[in-house]
This record gives structure tokens, C-alpha cells and sequence, in this order.
């Protein structure tokens, strides 16, 4: 699975619009239409891709549980738990985390997932990597 920032993303966190620490992050899942544009600033540029609400889905994403944010040497890491959505039918092709808290839901970045997942009736879990959501270092 891919992910990466989106470069307007970079300004923000480096001018203070967006607080690591302390704003609300939350993920959406997209549909296989969405064209990746790294480019992209704002959850509204790209909220016409997210899934529909319904079939165990909430339009506007779900907030990331147990955000952290650490630091070994020279590396600083962004983590969460990895998001559940029980009982869904659906399926996506991407995630993208947005930070809720700032006026314009910034966006941070995006996951492929490399070709559209399914699920019925089931259990849809984005598995974040092992070693975090992004290093900064």
C-alpha cells in the first residue's frame, strides 16, 4: 500500500495551520474514480470521490483514534490505530486523512490501496504501517 503527503500539506505543518499534536485527524475512504493530485489542499477538493453515506460508511470519515506523534533520533513518526468499519458493504480504492480541526479540513495525505478492496457484510480495516502513518525526518 502506498501513501503519500500532499505537498500543500508540507506548508501547513511548517507555518503552524496545522498542530500535530493537538487537531483532529480524520480518514475517508474513495472511491476508484479519484485521481490522486498531490496537489490537493482541502478535503472539499476531493470529497466528491468519498463513499456515500450508508451500507456502514459515515460521509466525513471517521477521527483517527489514539493519534500519536514521537521522536527517535532524527525522526519524528505520526501514528494512529488502524480505523475499523464493522458491518460495511463497499468498496474503495483509497484513504485520505484530513485534518478536521482547521477551517479548510487540510488535507495530509493518501493511501492506495493498489485496486479497489470489498467487503460485504464484513469488517474494512486500513492496516497502517507497522512503522507509522508518515515519518518526518
Amino acid at each position: 500500500m502506498q501513501s503519500l503527503l500532499y505537498n500543500p500539506f508540507r506548508l501547513y505543518l511548517s507555518n503552524g495551520t496545522v498542530d500535530l499534536d493537538n487537531d483532529t485527524f480524520k480518514i475517508i475512504l474513495l472511491d476508484n474514480a479519484y485521481v490522486p493530485d498531490l496537489e490537493s489542499a482541502t478535503y472539499a477538493e476531493i470529497a466528491a470521490n468519498e463513499l456515500p453515506d450508508g451500507n456502514g460508511y459515515t460521509a466525513g470519515g471517521q477521527t483517527l483514534a489514539n493519534v500519536t506523534l514521537t521522536r527517535a533520533g532524527n525522526k519524528v513518526t505520526f501514528d494512529a490505530d488502524d480505523p475499523v468499519w464493522p458491518g460495511s458493504t463497499f468498496d474503495a480504492r483509497y484513504a485520505a486523512i484530513y485534518d478536521a480541526t482547521t477551517v479548510d479540513q487540510v488535507l495530509m495525505g493518501y493511501l492506495d490501496f493498489g485496486e479497489v478492496k470489498n467487503v460485504s457484510n464484513g469488517v474494512f480495516t486500513v492496516h497502517f504501517h507497522v512503522d507509522g502513518i508518515f515519518e518526518l525526518g
